[in-house]
């Protein structure tokens, strides 16, 4: 038998002799679950160590953004410096931060300040104070419960159009310098640190991903008090991409994106940006309707000329100055500024290719494998004119993969995470 070329391969190999030995009256999904409960995470190909990165909560939101760009990571778990040194994991860590969060945040504070909202500590002469005096209002709207939201008519686009000095002016404001990492714990994609251990399935770990909406999930020793490894679904992704060729993939991945009920959303449920609208907008709807990234459509509003996701407002905080001559940002204006950027910095990036789509007779293994050639999260699904009408994520394709056993998660979730509106748990 030829070797395994990859750690993920051998993966695929050790679910190809669990699928062989599976109960025979057992249904293709449920083998692939019995296959996949069988393997521990501990299994899983460790994260490359420079990527096993923790920030102190006690860091500035500048220094987080310049530890999370240093070493090209869009997320990382924040340590509690109070804990003692002998803590846990439980109390060790207190959440994972994005980069995205940490933009929307401040967005939504240089907002919240602006009309007298934003709390005790942001009034007259207080740094938010004073940075939105410089900076302006944004479109962020406070609810009578008191949580920030954006709007959405039509006065949101006037009031997005923000110019390019903006970031520049907010990247180099005390507030930005003086704010701790841990005072935004809870807000805008902040996770939780829900953690597996090295004893969990990959079913569960599957699962988490997919159906639980976890971008990343940490692995710890059962009693240990450090992160062993970090698992996302782009490294599910590759995983799976290196298993193409065994019978148990091949029985899965030959089936089309019809046969498999993708793409999951509607064309008419698609949110999109046009061209002309301001970048703000963009960040605005991912935030507004939980999405992770959407389409730049043309002027006719049929074809998709690029993708923006909400890792990409990493660039309104690392490289401000290339918007600096733009009286106001666009989509089209973001894509390009940001292109000529990466560009002149010989940086690799998803950004600088075309629109990767695909048709909906394609099969799940093409996707896959695009998926994790291009580096990217979202392939859009057009029609034979080239029309977009639909989207398949990462968090899509592995939900097809697995499906949860009732009662299987018990109280796993108790006090850490919502569950989703159709649980079985």
């Amino acid at each position: 038998m030829e070797s395994p070329r990859s750690p993920e391969a051998e993966i695929g190999h050790r679910v190809e002799d669990l699928w062989e030995v599976a109960e025979p009256q057992l249904s293709p999904s449920e083998k692939l679950n019995s296959c996949f409960e069988d393997i521990p995470v501990a299994s899983f190909p460790l994260t490359h160590p420079s990527q096993v990165i923790e920030i102190p909560s006690d860091a500035s939101l500048a220094e987080t953004v310049e530890i999370l760009s240093k070493n090209k990571i869009l997320s990382a778990p924040i340590r509690n410096v109070e804990a003692p040194e002998d803590a846990s994991w439980m109390d060790k860590y207190i959440g994972i931060v994005e980069f995205a969060g940490i933009a929307m945040w401040l967005l939504s504070q240089s907002d919240a300040a602006a009309n007298g909202a934003a709390g005790s500590g942001n009034g007259v002469g207080s740094p938010v104070s004073n940075l939105v005096s410089r900076l302006g209002s944004f479109t962020f709207r406070r609810t009578s419960s008191g949580r920030v939201e954006t709007t959405t008519d039509s006065e949101s686009d006037e009031a997005a159009s923000v110019g390019g000095s903006f970031f520049e002016t907010l990247t180099s404001s005390e507030f930005y310098k003086n704010t701790k990492v841990g005072d935004i714990s809870g807000s805008f994609r902040w996770a939780p640190f829900l953690a597996l251990q090295t004893s969990d399935t990959f079913l569960t770990m599957l699962l988490l991903l997919s159906k639980y909406r976890m971008k990343s999930l940490p692995v710890v020793e059962v009693g240990g008090d450090k992160i062993e490894n970090i698992i996302t679904q782009s490294s599910v992704m590759h995983m799976l991409a290196e298993c193409v060729g065994l019978p148990w993939f091949e029985s899965w991945g030959t089936k089309k994106l019809s046969e498999l009920g993708l793409p999951i959303m509607k064309p008419s449920k698609l949110v999109k940006v046009n061209e002309d609208q301001p970048v703000l907008k963009a960040f605005q709807l991912m935030r507004e309707k939980g999405v992770g990234g959407l389409p730049v459509m043309d002027t006719s509003g049929e074809k998709a000329i690029g993708n923006i996701s909400i890792r990409d407002v990493q660039y309104l905080l690392t490289a401000p100055k290339i918007y600096k001559e733009h009286r106001t940002i666009t989509t089209k204006d973001f894509l390009t500024a940001v292109r000529h950027h990466l560009q002149d910095q010989h940086e690799a990036s998803p950004l600088l290719h075309d629109v990767i789509t695909c048709k909906k007779d394609d099969t799940i293994k093409d996707i896959i494998l695009k998926l994790d050639s291009e580096k990217i999260h979202r392939v859009y699904v057009v029609d034979d004119k080239g029309n977009t009408e639909g989207v398949i994520t990462l968090r899509d394709i592995i939900s097809k993969l697995v499906h949860e056993p009732r009662d299987y998660f018990g109280d796993f979730f108790d006090g850490v995470v919502p569950l989703p509106a159709n649980s079985t748990v």
